[in-house]
């Protein structure tokens, strides 16, 4: 069965971009509720609990969780980068989409912006949708660019159900 966005989201992950920037739509359908996902997902300030290149993070401006506050996201060794800070833009429990641009840090990462939306997909399995939208890094092709985004994204989506299934089987387990 394909996966067909809701119209209430579609235009959330169809970008209009400019010249110098490139996007990618990134899929991952997790065995685990829709409430399990959007509890990892939605807690701006401890992403570290799914996306593995991220070493710690505190709040450094503003209520945690509330739009419009900020995050210092400080990155595992490894990476070319050391901190990252980050700034929640949209937080909508009712229709669990949750968005996050990144306005500093000492990084290639130049004017990236990221939509993640969460779709129940029957039972207890959620289907994430994850948008980036990203300048193309000075040195590199919009492509090269969009390859590494996508690497790392994939890979925070691939932990991020990793995490899901694990609190959902023990969830099954306390019942």
């Amino acid at each position: 069965m394909v996966f067909q966005l809701p119209p209430t989201v579609s235009s959330d992950h169809n970008p209009v971009l400019q010249p110098n920037e490139c996007s990618s739509t990134l899929f991952q359908t997790i065995a685990a509720p829709a409430s399990i996902v959007w509890a990892l997902v939605s807690d701006f300030e401890n992403p570290q609990r799914y996306k593995p290149f991220v070493r710690s993070c505190r709040i450094i401006d503003g209520q945690a969780n509330q739009v419009r506050c900020l995050r210092r996201v400080d990155v595992a060794s490894g990476l070319p980068a050391s901190y990252s800070i980050e700034r929640l833009e949209i937080l909508d429990h009712d229709q669990r989409i949750f968005g996050f641009s990144i306005v500093s840090g000492d990084h290639r990462l130049s004017n990236y912006r990221s939509i993640m939306s969460l779709h129940p997909n029957g039972g207890d399995e959620t289907v994430v949708v994850e948008t980036y939208v990203i300048d193309a890094a000075e040195a590199n092709t919009k492509e090269e660019t969009c390859a590494f985004v996508d690497t790392i994204v994939k890979l925070n989506l691939r932990t991020l159900s990793r995490v899901a299934e694990d609190l959902a089987g023990k969830a099954q387990q306390q019942v």
